[in-house]
């Protein structure tokens, strides 16, 4: 086991902010080689369980008005490479994949990187803005809650806490659709407008949607972080510095707080899954075309090139937010050793 160091570089030595050590270096790309697994069975499940659920994407084609009687349903899938063994399928679709082809749409006949491209920012901007949310609410309470225990802000944080825990994401972002519309004949904005072409417009449109899904976020990092920082601030060190004359400030920002986040940190990391998830949910409501409405508009339709696309593309990003979190640790703590 070898140190992780993250050490400032020389002036003019071209490395950029950071440079990394050896160790570091082989865990990165440990860490890189072991999603290779982690994706292909994931892909895998995704593909088989579409594909096995009741009704396809061809009984909803000749359902629809538009598909000319004359194609029956032989014809349909041998156009699609539906007729194929699912294994064939499978090999066919992750060859294509590794190159960055994620295939066509079967409704569309677009490519569904391009889909994928065109919609990923508005997902990525919604889920940053929930992030600062989530973050700027329960960080500060955390520790404010931690240094007041038991006190009225104390109860009240946690009592806030326990509600956001309660209350699920599509339900409240439900009432701010409906109730406001009728006591205040006010509604949220739900025409999306690029933050390119105007970001007043844009942050108008996410604004809403992002602290409601950052509130349900920052309940269980709210409490972690009081946990822990009253932890911390019950070990020697800090009472040490206490002891030099420090103020509560200096002991709470400079010599606990670095530690406590180490867990919060981790929870941050585990907590991707949900934000990508909160963000399905919240587009739909907030008709917000990022790509869990790309999703669902792909499960609706049995789209499965879509579907998969996005299952693959959403994995890769858990993956690397979960490694950026683990990288963060030796930042946070010059302890920490990777090997």
């Amino acid at each position: 086991m070898c140190l992780a160091r993250w050490t400032l570089p020389s002036p003019g030595d071209g490395t950029g902010l950071y440079s990394l050590t050896l160790p570091m270096k082989t865990y990165i790309l440990r860490r890189l080689l072991a999603m290779v697994p982690t994706l292909f069975f994931a892909s895998l499940i995704v593909f088989v369980s579409m594909r096995v659920i009741p009704g396809d994407v061809i009984d909803l084609m000749l359902a629809q008005n538009d598909v000319s009687t004359s194609l029956d349903r032989e014809a349909l899938e041998a156009a699609m490479g539906l007729d194929q063994p699912m294994a064939t399928q499978y090999v066919r679709w992750a060859g294509n994949a590794l190159s960055g082809d994620l295939g066509q749409s079967l409704w569309r006949s677009t490519p569904v990187t391009e889909q994928i491209l065109a919609r990923l920012p508005v997902t990525f901007e919604l889920g940053l803005l929930a992030l600062v949310v989530a973050l700027s609410v329960a960080v500060p309470i955390g520790i404010f809650s931690a240094t007041r225990q038991d006190s009225a802000l104390d109860y009240t944080a946690r009592s806030f806490s326990l509600v956001m825990l309660a209350i699920p994401g599509f339900w409240l972002g439900t009432l701010v659709m409906v109730f406001p519309s009728v006591w205040w004949r006010w509604a949220p904005e739900l025409e999306y407008t690029p933050f390119l072409v105007d970001p007043i417009a844009n942050l108008t449109h996410l604004i809403v949607p992002a602290i409601l899904l950052g509130l349900s976020l920052s309940a269980v990092t709210m409490r972690m972080t009081r946990t822990m920082m009253l932890e911390v601030m019950r070990q020697d060190y800090v009472r040490t510095a206490r002891a030099k004359g420090l103020r509560e400030r200096a002991v709470v920002v400079q010599h606990a707080l670095k530690n406590g986040l180490i867990p919060v940190v981790t929870l941050i990391g585990l907590q991707a899954p949900l934000l990508i998830g909160g963000a399905v949910v919240m587009e739909q409501i907030f008709v917000i075309p990022g790509m869990g409405l790309l999703l669902l508009e792909g499960v609706y339709e049995r789209d499965y090139p879509v579907i998969s696309g996005v299952f693959l593309v959403v994995g890769v990003a858990v993956l690397l937010i979960n490694l950026l979190v683990d990288l963060s640790y030796g930042w946070l703590d010059p302890k920490v050793r990777y090997g």
